[in-house]
C-alpha cells in the first residue's frame, strides 16, 4: 500500500472510511496503520473481483505505468496505428485484434480524446489528487466500457513512478515505460515498479544518437540487478521503431492468456508478493511467476 504520500484514500474508495462506512471505525478507535491495511484489503478484493469480470469475457487487461512523458498514450495511439495496418493486409480473424483503453489523469480527457480520435473506445478516470488508479476507479469505469468482443484493455495509469506499483487493479500483466530522456538509472532508483514489470518498453529510442546519457545496457542491467527476468525492448512510438516485436508480444501474451483460461487459470501480473491479494494462494503466484515469460 502506498505509505510514500499518504495517497492511500482515493475519491473511489472514501466511503469506506466515511461516517457509516464499512471501515469508518476500528477495533481500537481509529488507529491509521489498521485503516490502511483495511483499505489494501478492500482494494485487493475488487481487483480480484475485476480480474473474474476481465476473465469472463476473455479480455487480457494491461497495466501501463511510467513517470509522466514517457510516451504511453503515443505507444497506444503507435499500436492502434499498428493493428489497424495488420488488419488491412489480412482477412484472418486470427490475426485481428480488437482493443480498449482506460486512461488515468489527475485532470482533463486530453489523453482519452486522442485515443478516441482513432476511433478506440476509451473511458477517462480523472483522479483528483489521488497519483494512481486503484481497483475501485478500474471498476467504474469497467461499468461505462463493453468488453465483449475485445482481445486487450490497456489501463493507462497516472505518470509516476511509486505509487501505481503498489495497487492491484485486477489486471493481468504490468507494463512499464522507461524513455531514454530520463535516465538509464531509473530502475535502480524505483526498483519497486521495474521489479514488478512484465515488460519494460525502452521509448524514444529515436533521439538516442542525440543524447550520451542513456546507455540502453546499463538500464538493461539495473533491472537485472533487480533479479527481474522480464524482456526489455526498445521502440519510437513517433518513428514507428520497433514497434513489429511489441505487437508480437502482445499476440504471444492473448495466446498465453487465453490458454490459461482455458485450463481454468488466470494470469497474474509480476508484482510483489506483499501486494498481491492475501486470498490468493503461494501455490497460483508461484505457478504464474514461472509461466508468465514461457
Amino acid at each position: 500500500m502506498c505509505d510514500t504520500c499518504g495517497c492511500n484514500v482515493t475519491e473511489a474508495n472514501r466511503s469506506l472510511i466515511e461516517a457509516g462506512g464499512k471501515h469508518a471505525k476500528t477495533e481500537g478507535g481509529s488507529e491509521a496503520v489498521e485503516v490502511l491495511q483495511n483499505l489494501l484489503h478492500e482494494n485487493n478484493h475488487r481487483a480480484a473481483h475485476n480480474r473474474e469480470h476481465f476473465d469472463k469475457h476473455k479480455v487480457l487487461a494491461i497495466n501501463l505505468m511510467s513517470s509522466p512523458g514517457s510516451g504511453k498514450t503515443a505507444l497506444l495511439e503507435a499500436t492502434i496505428d499498428a493493428l489497424t495496418h495488420a488488419q488491412k493486409k489480412t482477412s484472418k480473424d486470427s490475426e485481428q485484434l480488437s482493443i480498449a483503453v482506460i486512461e488515468g489523469d489527475l485532470e482533463t480527457e486530453n489523453d482519452a480524446r486522442r485515443i478516441r480520435d482513432k476511433n478506440v473506445p476509451a473511458i477517462q478516470i480523472t483522479t483528483g489528487s489521488a497519483c494512481h488508479l486503484d481497483a475501485y476507479m478500474v471498476h467504474d469505469a469497467l461499468h461505462e466500457l463493453a468488453l465483449d468482443g475485445l482481445d486487450i484493455v490497456f489501463i493507462e495509469n497516472v505518470g509516476n513512478l511509486v505509487c501505481p506499483a503498489s495497487f492491484d487493479l485486477g489486471h493481468h500483466l504490468n507494463v512499464t515505460l522507461l524513455s531514454v530522456t530520463e535516465g538509464d538509472d531509473k530502475p535502480a532508483k524505483y526498483p519497486v515498479m521495474f521489479r514488478g514489470s512484465d515488460l519494460i518498453l525502452v521509448t524514444k529510442t529515436d533521439l538516442l544518437p542525440f543524447l550520451d546519457d542513456f546507455d540502453v545496457s546499463k538500464a538493461e542491467k539495473n533491472i537485472r540487478n533487480l533479479a527481474n527476468p522480464a524482456p526489455v525492448l526498445q521502440l519510437s512510438a513517433r518513428k514507428n521503431l520497433g514497434m513489429e516485436e511489441w505487437i508480437s508480444w502482445l499476440k504471444h501474451q492473448i495466446k498465453h492468456y487465453k490458454a490459461h483460461l482455458a485450463q481454468g487459470e488466470t494470469v497474474l501480473p509480476m508484482i510483489q508478493k506483499d501486494t498481491i491479494h492475501k486470498d490468493q494462494s503461494e501455490k497460483n503466484y508461484q505457478h504464474q511467476h514461472s509461466h508468465t515469460h514461457s
